[in-house]
Protein backbone atom coordinates (compact mmCIF):
# COMPACT_ATOMS: atom_id res chain seq x y z
CA UNK A 1 0.00 0.00 0.00
CA UNK A 2 2.27 2.37 -1.47
CA UNK A 3 2.05 5.39 -3.61
CA UNK A 4 5.11 7.09 -5.33
CA UNK A 5 6.50 7.45 -8.92
CA UNK A 6 6.59 4.73 -11.45
CA UNK A 7 9.59 3.77 -12.57
CA UNK A 8 10.77 0.93 -14.50
CA UNK A 9 14.28 -1.02 -14.05
CA UNK A 10 14.82 -2.35 -17.20
CA UNK A 11 14.70 -2.04 -21.34
CA UNK A 12 11.72 -2.82 -23.23
CA UNK A 13 11.03 -3.16 -26.76
CA UNK A 14 8.67 0.18 -27.11
CA UNK A 15 10.67 2.20 -24.74
CA UNK A 16 11.79 5.77 -26.38
CA UNK A 17 15.41 5.75 -27.48
CA UNK A 18 15.72 9.82 -28.13
CA UNK A 19 13.16 12.72 -28.23
CA UNK A 20 13.35 14.39 -31.92
CA UNK A 21 15.75 16.92 -32.25
CA UNK A 22 15.91 16.66 -28.38
CA UNK A 23 17.80 14.22 -27.15
CA UNK A 24 18.75 15.82 -23.83
CA UNK A 25 15.14 16.30 -23.55
CA UNK A 26 14.78 12.73 -23.03
CA UNK A 27 17.95 12.12 -20.84
CA UNK A 28 16.70 14.67 -18.21
CA UNK A 29 12.66 14.09 -18.53
CA UNK A 30 13.21 10.43 -18.19
CA UNK A 31 16.51 9.04 -16.77
CA UNK A 32 17.91 11.63 -14.80
CA UNK A 33 14.81 11.66 -12.02
CA UNK A 34 15.76 8.85 -10.29
CA UNK A 35 19.26 7.09 -11.45
CA UNK A 36 18.82 3.47 -13.23
CA UNK A 37 15.68 3.92 -13.90
CA UNK A 38 13.22 4.99 -16.88
CA UNK A 39 10.84 7.63 -15.25
CA UNK A 40 7.44 7.20 -17.26
CA UNK A 41 6.28 10.49 -15.47
CA UNK A 42 3.39 8.53 -14.06
CA UNK A 43 2.36 7.71 -10.67
CA UNK A 44 1.00 4.56 -9.61
CA UNK A 45 -0.12 2.90 -6.61
CA UNK A 46 1.06 -0.19 -5.38
CA UNK A 47 -1.15 -2.60 -3.22
CA UNK A 48 -0.14 -5.08 -0.28
CA UNK A 49 -1.01 -7.92 -2.68
CA UNK A 50 1.34 -6.44 -5.55
CA UNK A 51 -1.41 -4.86 -7.71
CA UNK A 52 -0.74 -1.42 -9.60
CA UNK A 53 -2.96 1.12 -10.36
CA UNK A 54 -1.75 4.35 -12.29
CA UNK A 55 -3.13 7.68 -11.22
CA UNK A 56 -1.78 10.08 -13.91
CA UNK A 57 0.80 12.20 -14.91
CA UNK A 58 2.70 14.18 -12.07
CA UNK A 59 3.77 17.10 -13.69
CA UNK A 60 -0.02 17.60 -15.45
CA UNK A 61 -1.48 20.51 -13.56
CA UNK A 62 -5.03 22.02 -14.45
CA UNK A 63 -5.56 25.75 -13.61
CA UNK A 64 -9.27 26.24 -12.66
CA UNK A 65 -10.43 29.49 -11.02
CA UNK A 66 -6.80 30.47 -9.53
CA UNK A 67 -7.12 26.74 -8.24
CA UNK A 68 -4.08 24.64 -9.28
CA UNK A 69 -5.11 21.09 -9.49
CA UNK A 70 -3.28 18.36 -10.41
CA UNK A 71 -4.63 15.38 -12.68
CA UNK A 72 -3.37 12.86 -10.99
CA UNK A 73 -4.73 14.16 -7.41
CA UNK A 74 -7.89 14.42 -9.05
CA UNK A 75 -7.83 11.45 -10.61
CA UNK A 76 -6.79 9.38 -7.88
CA UNK A 77 -10.29 11.09 -6.06
CA UNK A 78 -12.74 11.22 -8.15
CA UNK A 79 -12.77 6.99 -8.86
CA UNK A 80 -12.43 6.40 -5.40
CA UNK A 81 -15.35 9.50 -4.27
CA UNK A 82 -17.83 8.14 -7.49
CA UNK A 83 -17.19 4.41 -6.49
CA UNK A 84 -17.94 4.86 -2.84
CA UNK A 85 -20.56 7.10 -3.19
CA UNK A 86 -22.46 6.24 -6.49
CA UNK A 87 -23.37 3.22 -7.50
CA UNK A 88 -23.36 3.80 -11.36
CA UNK A 89 -19.93 4.61 -11.56
CA UNK A 90 -17.03 2.13 -12.60
CA UNK A 91 -14.07 4.66 -12.75
CA UNK A 92 -13.50 7.90 -14.17
CA UNK A 93 -10.64 9.55 -15.98
CA UNK A 94 -9.86 14.07 -15.40
CA UNK A 95 -8.67 15.99 -18.27
CA UNK A 96 -8.67 19.89 -18.64
CA UNK A 97 -10.35 22.03 -21.45
CA UNK A 98 -9.81 25.29 -23.05
CA UNK A 99 -12.31 27.71 -20.77
CA UNK A 100 -12.08 31.58 -21.44
CA UNK A 101 -12.93 32.75 -18.18
CA UNK A 102 -11.68 30.00 -15.14
CA UNK A 103 -8.41 30.91 -16.69
CA UNK A 104 -6.09 28.15 -18.15
CA UNK A 105 -9.11 25.14 -18.47
CA UNK A 106 -11.67 23.54 -16.02
CA UNK A 107 -12.50 19.60 -15.43
CA UNK A 108 -13.77 17.26 -17.81
CA UNK A 109 -14.88 13.85 -16.46
CA UNK A 110 -15.17 10.84 -18.40
CA UNK A 111 -17.57 8.13 -16.35
CA UNK A 112 -18.37 4.54 -17.81
CA UNK A 113 -21.15 3.31 -16.24
CA UNK A 114 -20.83 -0.26 -14.21
CA UNK A 115 -23.20 -2.73 -16.50
CA UNK A 116 -25.64 -3.42 -14.17
CA UNK A 117 -26.51 0.07 -13.20
CA UNK A 118 -28.99 1.11 -15.96
CA UNK A 119 -31.82 1.58 -13.70
CA UNK A 120 -29.59 3.88 -11.29
CA UNK A 121 -30.75 7.78 -12.75
CA UNK A 122 -30.21 8.59 -16.16
CA UNK A 123 -27.61 10.19 -18.83
CA UNK A 124 -29.71 13.48 -18.24
CA UNK A 125 -29.56 13.60 -14.41
CA UNK A 126 -25.74 11.70 -13.56
CA UNK A 127 -23.78 14.94 -14.20
CA UNK A 128 -25.44 17.11 -11.71
CA UNK A 129 -25.18 14.48 -9.39
CA UNK A 130 -21.86 13.73 -9.75
CA UNK A 131 -20.94 17.67 -10.04
CA UNK A 132 -23.14 17.86 -6.72
CA UNK A 133 -21.42 14.98 -4.64
CA UNK A 134 -17.77 16.53 -5.84
CA UNK A 135 -18.58 20.07 -4.51
CA UNK A 136 -20.02 18.39 -1.07
CA UNK A 137 -17.65 15.71 -0.59
CA UNK A 138 -14.08 17.82 -1.61
CA UNK A 139 -14.49 21.52 -2.61
CA UNK A 140 -16.98 23.43 -5.02
CA UNK A 141 -14.22 24.76 -7.16
CA UNK A 142 -13.11 21.10 -7.87
CA UNK A 143 -16.17 20.09 -9.46
CA UNK A 144 -16.11 19.56 -12.95
CA UNK A 145 -18.14 21.94 -14.82
CA UNK A 146 -18.52 18.95 -17.64
CA UNK A 147 -18.86 15.72 -17.02
CA UNK A 148 -19.41 12.75 -19.96
CA UNK A 149 -20.87 9.56 -19.33
CA UNK A 150 -19.57 6.72 -21.76
CA UNK A 151 -21.53 3.28 -21.79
Amino acid sequence: NISGALCISQAWPGMAQTIYNDHKRLLETYLTPFPGFFFTGDGAYCTSEGYYQLTGQLDDIINTSRHRLGTAEVGMLCPVLFQNHHVAVAESAVISYPHEIKEEGKMLHFLPLKHLSWGVGTAETLPAELQELTSKKTAEYAAPDYVQVTH
